[in-house]
């Protein structure tokens, strides 16, 4: 999945819970929702606000079907806001790999082909 595929993907599923993400796609998102909240901040303090307010519920989507893919509820979002050791956790579960089997949160997730 590219980078494009992944933003793509995440606003079109901005509000679907269920089902798992895999590690390229949510990573790829991270990484729009940085750069597009860095270019936003840097054009006006309202303008950073939109840009976060517009990503709030896809992170939050795209976060719990990326733990859904490694098997985990979540409601382990909530670890989040523990300060330190709550986010080291958090970043740990989000960087392991993908179950490649079927687990309680549905199949693993199809590879998107790739369009030339």
């Amino acid at each position: 999945m590219n980078f494009q595929q992944a933003v793509q993907t995440c606003f079109r599923k901005y509000v679907e819970f269920s089902g798992r993400a895999s590690r390229p796609e949510y990573w790829w998102f991270i990484l729009a929702y940085f750069v597009a909240a860095f270019v936003g901040g840097f054009i006006h303090e309202f303008v950073y606000y939109l840009v976060v307010l517009a990503f709030l519920l896809p992170l939050l989507a795209a976060g719990a079907r990326r733990l859904h893919d490694v098997g985990r509820s979540a409601w382990f979002l909530l670890l989040g806001l523990i300060p330190v050791i709550g986010t080291l956790v958090l970043l740990y579960f989000m960087v392991q790999p993908s179950q490649p089997e079927s687990n309680e949160y549905g199949p693993p997730p199809a590879p998107v082909p790739v369009v030339a």
